[in-house]
């Protein structure tokens, strides 16, 4: 079942601005590896399920998976073909917005090759460009 708040202040959002790198969420808290994105946009709560079942399959069930972004926005769409006006189009979709630096998924208990296949086959199935990193020891 795709992920979607249970319940919201407003049905409906404006688009807004993505602008600035992330600073919340931006580092690998959980696990021992994590993927990063690299651009702005808004991942769907289908891609985010369709990036954890791809982890899961990759690594057999040994590792943990951490999921970092939940999708809060409503994203809403006028049908195909309908004239101007009559107001705001119903709610389409549910997704995360998501900026550069934000830490997407994490993984732990797995050796760094397989984390490297899982987080490439997790990659296809984001909508922007991501890429794997570690996690930074603490002082």
């Amino acid at each position: 079942m795709a992920m979607m708040p249970k319940r919201t202040k407003h049905r409906k959002a404006f688009r807004g601005k993505m602008k600035g790198l992330a600073t919340r969420g931006n580092r690998v808290a959980f696990g021992d590896y994590g993927l990063m994105s690299l651009d702005y946009g808004w991942i769907n709560a289908r891609h985010i399920e369709a990036g954890r079942v791809a982890a899961n399959r990759a690594t057999d069930g040994t590792g943990k998976i951490w999921i970092k972004i939940f999708p809060h926005k409503p994203i809403s769409s006028k049908p195909a073909e309908t004239r101007m006006g009559k107001g705001k189009g119903d709610i389409d979709y549910y997704a995360a917005e998501v900026k550069p630096g934000t830490i997407l998924f994490e993984l732990g208990g797995v050796d760094e090759e397989k984390a490297k296949l899982a987080f490439k086959r997790v990659a296809h199935k984001m909508p922007i460009k991501v890429k794997m990193v570690r996690r930074v020891p603490t002082t």
